[in-house]
């Protein structure tokens, strides 16, 4: 891994010497030393595990699939033709070889979180997928809760959307009990934390639903800004929302893709969004080349929703002076006084 003399005496030190004994009750058991693991909460534990398991991505791309690590959890991808008849089985030999690695490591598969998901190019498009193999049978979920947020087979994302609206009304509830004992400003900090952060939680990846569909997180945000300054319910939320600074849940989805292109730009942001957001190039210099354009591709039919159809012509109908921002948090600042305006002066 590269790491030498006084860094790796460091790690050494760390992940050598560690024992531990049980207390109850006054009485402590004998001691046992360790000889692998590191400190359960432990600050390096994230680092060491990713470190430790990566031979395991090798596994993975042997067989034909990407991957993305997250802590411990692991998630595998597979591109196929819906007329491809080896998917099941490609499925299980990996599982199967991602068995035995983890054996191998010490590490143990877990059947019970282990879920798979088909996501058909179109609707219409049935497959017949399942898994069967010696320690696992496993048929397509119709949808799956990934970092939060729950993909549906369709993805739709009406059963998301179905379950922040619910949480988010459950702590406005809790927090309308107490509203007569808070200040305006405590309620605001009350809401802000436990309700806009969830509306604001992975929001990109509601860009071009229906308004049917986000409708009801936009109502939640309304009750929000209504719960802050205790109007009633039939209350005009527009000088609410100017007053609390608060952007409306399109231009919130809207100010998150334009930041995420913004980093693809500055090449900030994930390797694997470079390719769906690339700089456009002029054949020739000319004076526009420093306006920071993105190359807008072939008409995308039926795939609108594409981060890579979507984000490039919002980027590109910027203003000028937004897209050159000299830094992110400027970009940020003159994008949301853009999106302010629009969204709610004009």
């Amino acid at each position: 891994m590269g790491i030498t003399e006084k860094a790796h005496a460091w790690f050494e030190s760390y992940l050598t010497g560690q024992s531990f004994s049980v207390s109850w009750l006054g009485q402590s058991s004998t001691v046992h030393h360790l000889a692998t693991g590191v400190p359960q909460g432990s600050v390096l534990g994230p680092l060491l595990f990713a470190i430790y398991t990566t031979s395991l991505g090798e596994i993975i791309q042997s067989h034909g699939f990407s991957y993305h690590c997250y802590a411990d959890d692991t998630q595998l991808y597979l591109s196929f033709p819906p007329d491809e008849h080896t998917v099941s089985a490609r499925i299980s030999n990996c599982l199967s070889d991602i068995s035995k690695w983890m054996k191998s490591h010490h590490l143990q598969l877990n059947l019970s979180k282990t879920e798979l998901l088909v996501i058909p190019a179109k609707p219409s498009i049935q497959h017949n997928i399942s898994i069967q193999n010696d320690f696992l049978s496993l048929a397509p979920s119709k949808a799956v809760r990934n970092l939060g947020v729950v993909i549906d087979e369709h993805l739709n994302f009406k059963d998301h959307v179905a379950s922040v609206a619910r949480s988010c009304c459950f702590a406005l509830y809790n927090i309308r009990k107490i509203r007569p004992y808070l200040t305006q400003h405590a309620t605001q900090l009350l809401v802000q934390s436990t309700v806009i952060f969830r509306l604001d939680y992975r929001n990109a990846l509601l860009t071009g639903l229906p308004g049917c569909t986000v409708r009801p997180l936009q109502m939640v945000q309304n009750a929000a800004a209504r719960l802050v300054f205790n109007q009633p319910k039939r209350a005009h939320v527009t000088p609410l929302f100017i007053e609390l600074h608060w952007l409306p849940l399109a231009a919130c989805i809207k100010f998150k893709l334009l930041t995420l292109a913004y980093k693809v730009r500055d090449d900030t942001a994930p390797i694997y969004l470079n390719p769906l957001a690339k700089a456009y190039v002029s054949a020739r210099p000319l004076r526009s080349s420093q306006d920071r354009w993105l190359a807008v591709p072939t008409p995308c039919s039926g795939q609108s929703r594409l981060f890579s159809c979507i984000v490039r012509q919002m980027w590109n109908d910027l203003l000028s002076t937004t897209r050159t921002g000299a830094s992110f948090s400027i970009f940020k600042k003159l994008l949301k006084t853009l999106l302010f305006r629009e969204h709610l002066l004009n």
